[in-house]
């Protein structure tokens, strides 16, 4: 009977190692095995095998830059520049404090002017107090015409599926190296973002081109987007206007934003009689 029992408890602590185990593996590979191939690309959306970009130190954080003359000021630290922003019930209501804007649970925010080609400068911080991991940790995310995301996370130390992480052109390329500086320390992206272009039928005549750079560091050269940045599907291209609102996701976290702004390029002129 003794015998039975030293058993029973044997094989109950090799199911709890092994369940470990398993849970292990799945903490250091988050990701995916069942959904589709990337188009172009041997790698699943969210590949949980896909391998990850070098990390790489990209300095201490700059103290807050100055805003170009040409620029179109988006947030600037004030509570009256949210009437930039738009929320989906209306006003944006986003919590400003010390100078930045704060992800609250009120849902998304997007700008009220639309934009087509642009530069654009932003910094974002991620909670200092970490808590969760992989998509759950200072999760947000910066999407152009409403639909091409590059991705907010706090990715220091922080493993995700590649194509998830901080800086990556969500689930079609991960950045290039891992520019992300502590929790709760100041980040930022400069984008260079060219809008697909469609011919009048709605055929795709050019695809989005983008540029990023995460705290100074080229993380993306001029790379085509394959359509809409989406979760666990393959994207794909659906004909829209010349130009659309600039948005930033809630998804749960308390990240902050600080200094935006826009450039137009030249390619996307200025509505008539629009001021700046």
């Amino acid at each position: 009977m003794r015998t039975d029992r030293c058993a029973l408890v044997l094989a109950a602590l090799a199911a709890c190692l092994s369940s470990d185990c398993l849970m292990a593996q799945k903490q250091e590979k988050p990701g995916y095995t069942d959904t589709p191939v990337i188009p172009g690309q041997t790698w699943r959306v969210h590949d949980s095998e896909r391998p990850h970009p070098p990390v790489v130190d990209p300095g201490p954080a700059p103290a807050q830059g100055a805003v170009p003359a040409d620029a179109i000021l988006l947030f600037g630290g004030k509570p009256e520049h949210l009437a930039n922003w738009r929320g989906g019930g209306g006003d944006a209501k986003w919590e400003v404090a010390d100078g930045a804007m704060q992800v609250n649970g009120s849902g998304d925010i997007q700008t009220r002017e639309e934009f087509g080609d642009c530069q654009l400068h932003v910094e974002w911080a991620s909670p200092a107090k970490v808590e969760g991991s992989s998509q759950g940790r200072g999760n947000s995310g910066v999407f152009f015409f409403g639909r091409y995301e590059v991705k907010v996370l706090d990715s220091y130390e922080n493993v995700t599926y590649a194509d998830g992480q901080a800086a990556a052109l969500y689930g079609q390329y991960p950045p290039l190296v891992n520019a992300c500086r502590r929790p709760g320390e100041w980040q930022s992206y400069d984008i260079v973002f060219r809008a697909p272009r469609f011919d009048a039928e709605g055929k795709l005549l050019a695809p989005a081109m983008i540029t990023v750079l995460h705290n100074g560091i080229v993380v993306h050269a001029q790379r085509e987007l394959l359509g809409t940045t989406n979760h666990r599907s393959a994207p794909g291209y659906t004909a829209h206007g010349p130009s659309g609102p600039i948005r930033l996701q809630d998804h749960g976290n308390p990240v902050r934003y600080r200094n935006i702004w826009v450039r137009r390029l030249a390619s996307d002129p200025a509505p008539a009689g629009e001021g700046r």
